[in-house]
C-alpha cells in the first residue's frame, strides 16, 4: 500500500477507518437532488475490506434537513459520533467514493446505528 493511499484511510487521530465511523468529506458539485460539496457520511463499507486498505469506500452523506421518509434513518449528535445537530443519513444516496476525499475522522455512530443504516440499505436495494 502507498502511503498516499495509506494516509487518505486514516482518521484525523492516525487510526484506520471503520465501518459507522462519520467522516467529513468533499464529494464535490451535485448534480440534480444528489448530496454534494462538504458534508458529514457514514462509512458503511464492510470492516474486511477496509483491512485491506481500498482506495475506494462506501458511504451515506447525512443531512441536517429530516424528511419523513423511509429510506433515511434519523442520527442525534452524541459524544461518540462528533455530530452538533440532529442529522439524517440519506440512504437512498448511498456512493461509493475515493478515500482521498475523507478529509477527517469526526465519529462513529455505533453498532446499532450503522445496522439502522445498513438494514435501509438492504430494503432500498430489495436484498
Amino acid at each position: 500500500m502507498t502511503s498516499q493511499r495509506r494516509c487518505a484511510m486514516m482518521s484525523s487521530n492516525g487510526s484506520m477507518l471503520t465501518p459507522g465511523d462519520v467522516v467529513d468529506l468533499d464529494v464535490g458539485a451535485p448534480s440534480g437532488a444528489e448530496a454534494g460539496l462538504r458534508r458529514p457520511a457514514v462509512v458503511v463499507t464492510a470492516e474486511r475490506i477496509l483491512r485491506g486498505g481500498p482506495n475506494v469506500v462506501q458511504v451515506v452523506p447525512l443531512t441536517r434537513t429530516i424528511r419523513d421518509s423511509g429510506s433515511e434513518i434519523v442520527i442525534e449528535p452524541d459524544v461518540h459520533n462528533g455530530l452538533t445537530a440532529v442529522s439524517s443519513a440519506q440512504c437512498q444516496h448511498i456512493r461509493s467514493v475515493a478515500t482521498g476525499r475523507v478529509r477527517a475522522r469526526i465519529g462513529n455512530v455505533g453498532p446499532v446505528g450503522l445496522q439502522q443504516i445498513r438494514a435501509t440499505i438492504a430494503v432500498i436495494i430489495d436484498a
